[in-house]
């Protein structure tokens, strides 16, 4: 189909679509618009990774901005995808719409979204947004669900269903996308969707399975010409071919051992020109935090030979920068997390999954699913440089081979299956539904679960009724509702639970420490060590043990949940553990010294200080609400946990340009105030913190 025949769009439009090389509609992108697309109907496309379905998403987009005014939302499962819709989005509609991007803070209305058409949010903002009640959620007319086959996960999953069931009743259109399922006819149906579902793709999929130097495809075989096998073999190959390859691990561990083994193949394949740019990468990588540690340090080091390891254990910004070289072609070769292949789209020649199986505790070993290695393999292949990809599975023996062969080449997807019945997770959209809609029955509420994925995939939602009955009684007990008659109304506290965006469980345990002990800062670290927002906490090794049991009794009087309060003896000392690394972090421990005494990486560390935050924050607004008067404590404490600090330096680094090491050498040379900055010579304190950083402070404080 020929753009210039989508005549329900605005020339001014169509005239874009050409600016960006886009004259023709591939057949999964046609076959959306002969169903329905334009016309506002709901519909399903599931297709192969880089088949188009962000077009399909941004026809949809303009056909509701353009006649009915309307807003667009578009929900992403991460972070790191929402930033590329953003991109992508606001590139395309410059000059004709405004685009926003919204992904944290759960207690915020963000009202200064109603000023944008299209909004990009995390599948957990707007749900928060939705339980906040903002008034510009009426005027959505198009909700495109982004990996719609996530509804099968079980840490996000229930979410995305409960934002869709409330979208049904709103009546927007529904775009739902995703890979390949197999069940895709079941979830098109609870939309009430028309499906687009196809295997095209512009660039051939060529998969197989490596065992030695020999890679078996469907339609032939080829041996690797290499003195090495296996990965390296590979990777020799795919740079003789002047091409990139990502290779996906199961571990972080594997993910930088792997990366290390394959620098002396690619530092072979690297030219003089290219050298330069990976030394000024290397820098950049290194120089991320204040001081290096040595996965900073090992990374650059990789990096300079051509390859990176890539996973949650690096910072935002680290991951960015590899992100983006690979793309430039700077870096040959990549050794990632499962994580990367459901986050950012980034594309190579060859994809190679080295660990096709994956422990799980309690059952060990196990194959992962198609669905996963579908994601994976949905990497292989670049638009506009390659005529094909290769998805390639590493095996081990020749009944490895064949068997990986069977279930993951000629083998079916699963079916996606709601995780609504997941507690935890259902007991918080319960309370959220009550507080939405202020009061209602219970027949109201069950109501609402018939309009759910559960109830139209299982027929039957006793089961989930059942566990709904029981929750109330909890969340009754726990003061978060009242039952007057049979209308259930949410109490004051209640609503702001659900406002704060937290377990009810979690929510009680704090209310019940605050009214039993008076808060010290290291008993409201461990508090939040303590709740299901911070799982999973460290695990304590054997070595550990007595070191930890000490710290338990030394602290004692401090905890506000103490050992006889815990079921599992392990999981308070773990709690326990966690808290202790967070207290080192707040008494400027380093980077380095956190990952060495705890095994915690940078990446993983700022993660659970954006958790503890948030945390913090909702402690302090439910002690206001019961008379715990600790907001005081709690704000320097949410600060020294940001910035990494004792108290004395607060002032310090809340001057733009001055981190925790800098506020650090400016306390010891007895510069300990803005006023004292503003007032000492330039000249001193460029022999403190250096000439830039000197002059940008100064700047800062004048």
């Amino acid at each position: 189909m020929d753009v210039n025949e989508l005549i329900e769009l605005p020339e001014k439009f169509l005239k874009r679509l050409e600016e960006k090389g886009i004259k023709k509609l591939n057949p999964v992108q046609s076959e959306a618009v002969e169903k329905g697309l334009l016309e506002g109907i709901n519909m399903v496309v599931a297709s192969p990774t880089a088949s188009g379905k962000t077009l399909i998403a941004i026809l949809a987009a303009a056909s509701n901005l353009f006649k009915r005014s309307g807003k667009v939302l578009y929900l992403v499962p991460l972070k790191a995808l929402a930033n590329e819709k953003f991109e992508e989005f606001q590139e395309f509609f410059s000059g004709m719409f405004k685009v926003a991007i919204s992904t944290g803070d759960y207690d915020s209305t963000d009202a200064w979204l109603e000023d944008y058409d299209i909004i990009i949010l995390t599948v957990e903002k707007a749900d928060s947004l939705m339980r906040h009640k903002v008034k510009w959620m009426e005027n959505v007319s198009l909700v495109i669900a982004d990996e719609i086959h996530l509804l099968n996960d079980p840490e996000r999953g229930a979410t995305l269903e409960v934002v869709l069931t409330k979208f049904k009743e709103l009546s927007p259109q529904i775009l739902a996308l995703s890979a390949t399922i197999k069940n895709v006819e079941e979830i098109a149906l609870w939309l009430d969707a028309e499906i687009v579902k196809s295997n095209y793709r512009p660039v051939k999929l060529r998969q197989g399975v490596l065992l030695g130097k020999k890679i078996r495809f469907i339609d032939g075989e080829q041996i690797l010409k290499s003195k090495f096998s296996n990965e390296e073999a590979l990777v020799e190959d795919t740079l003789l071919l002047g091409k990139q390859l990502l290779v996906f691990v199961s571990t972080r561990k594997n993910a930088e051992a792997l990366a290390e083994r394959l620098t002396r193949v690619v530092e072979k394949y690297i030219s003089s020109k290219e050298k330069l740019q990976l030394k000024k990468l290397a820098e950049k990588l290194k120089n991320v935090l204040e001081t290096p540690t040595a996965q900073c340090k090992k990374l650059a080091t990789l990096c300079e030979k051509g390859v990176a390891f890539h996973h949650a254990g690096l910072v935002g910004k680290q991951r960015s920068l590899i992100e983006n070289a690979f793309r430039e072609n700077i870096l040959k070769v990549i050794v990632a997390t499962p994580t990367l292949a459901a986050g950012v789209n980034l594309p190579a020649f060859r994809v190679l999954i080295r660990d096709i199986k994956r422990f799980y505790p309690g059952y060990g070993s196990i194959y992962i699913p198609v669905l996963e290695y579908q994601q994976m393999a949905g990497r292989a292949g670049r638009p506009k440089y390659d005529k094909e990809g290769q998805a390639i599975i590493l095996a081990k023996t020749e009944k490895a081979a064949k068997e990986i062969f069977e279930r993951y080449i000629l083998g079916e997807v699963e079916e996606i299956y709601s995780k609504l019945a997941l507690e935890p997770v259902f007991r918080a959209h319960v309370l959220a539904f009550i507080s939405q809609n202020q009061t209602i029955t219970e027949e109201q509420l069950y109501d609402f679960l018939e309009e759910t994925f559960y109830a139209y995939q299982y027929g039957d939602i006793t089961r989930i009724c059942d566990m709904a009955r029981r929750i109330l009684d909890e969340l009754i007990e726990w003061g978060f509702v009242v039952q007057i008659n049979e209308k259930l109304i949410a109490t004051r506290i209640g609503k702001r639970v659900s406002d704060l965006y937290i377990d009810p469980e979690s929510a009680w345990k704090i209310i019940s420490a605050l009214q039993k002990h008076k808060p010290t800062e290291f008993g409201l670290i461990h508090l939040i060590c303590s709740l299901r927002e911070m799982k999973p906490s460290l695990t304590v090794k054997n070595s550990e043990y007595k070191d930890i049991q000490s710290l338990a009794i030394k602290k004692s009087k401090e905890l506000m949940i103490d050992s006889l309060d815990w079921i599992y003896v392990d999981e308070f000392l773990e709690s326990l553990k966690t808290a202790y690394m967070l207290e080192q972090w707040i008494n400027e421990a380093d980077e380095e010294y956190i990952y060495q005494k705890f095994g915690v990486t940078p990446g993983e560390l700022y993660a659970r200080i954006e958790i503890a935050d948030w945390l913090l924050y909702a402690i302090s607004e439910l002690a206001t609400l019961i008379g715990v008067e600790i907001k005081d404590m709690v704000k320097k404490l949410r600060l020294r946990i940001k910035y990494g600090v004792k108290e004395e330096l607060l002032e310090l680094v809340s001057i733009k340009g001055i981190g925790r090491k800098r506020a650090r050498k400016l306390w010891n040379a007895n510069i300990k105030t803005i006023k004292q900055i503003k007032e000492v010579p330039l000249e001193k304190l460029k022999k403190i913190v250096g000439e830039a950083t000197a002059e940008k402070i100064k700047k800062a404080v004048s």
